[in-house]
């Protein structure tokens, strides 16, 4: 790694306060509520929280983030446990109080981000099931997959623009394009296009 993608990856080191971890549990349980489509719908607003309010994460910390989720099995919901172990991290520096932290921030995050919207899905669940045929209900679920269908793209779009615009990163911004049209048009598996992706990156394409 170069020394300017190092620096990139590192932000200044953070004095957060009780308080900054209530209002970051905060954040998370009311954005819980919102999480439409799944946890990766809301990176968006994640990202105006973290990185342009609260300045908490940098950009490639941000990306990285979800990346490495993505990349790894499991759900996709572990993006949320690296955002704030980053935060911790940032917080604490390197060294055993920045595990430390960084642990907390793990912590906070998920607990936040999956406290309320298990219990709503639980309960939500349960009355869905008994009210199923109700005209009101299934318009409900209709009318909800153009509004997930929006915030992906807006996930897609915050993270694209991360690496610059067309015009700059159009290597960047092709495979991403090439890369709708194989999930929309063919059955290629994700792995393999992850894996596409991280070679690209490593010879340096995109």
């Amino acid at each position: 790694m170069n020394t300017s993608a190092s620096t990139a990856l590192t932000a200044p080191l953070l004095a957060l306060g009780p308080a900054d971890w209530f209002n970051l549990f905060l954040y998370y349980m009311s954005l819980s509520l919102l999480a439409v489509g799944g946890a990766i719908a809301t990176a968006p607003d994640m990202h105006r929280f973290l990185v342009e309010r609260q300045a908490w994460l940098t950009d490639p910390q941000f990306n990285a983030s979800i990346a490495i989720a993505q990349a790894a099995p499991g759900p996709n919901v572990l993006f949320i446990a690296l955002l704030g172990w980053n935060v911790g991290i940032n917080a604490g520096g390197p060294g055993m109080a920045g595990w430390l932290l960084g642990a907390l921030g793990m912590a906070v995050c998920m607990l936040g981000v999956m406290l309320p919207s298990s219990l709503l899905t639980w309960l939500a669940t349960r009355w869905g099931h008994r009210n199923r045929e109700r005209r009101g209900v299934r318009a409900f679920k209709q009318g909800m997959a153009p509004v997930v269908i929006g915030l992906l793209l807006a996930t897609s779009w915050v993270l694209a623009r991360a690496h610059g615009g067309p015009a700059t990163a159009w290597p960047l911004w092709l495979l991403s394009a090439v890369t709708v049209v194989l999930v929309w048009r063919t059955r290629l598996h994700l792995l393999w296009m992850l894996a596409a992706g991280a070679v690209l990156g490593a010879v340096g394409w995109v």
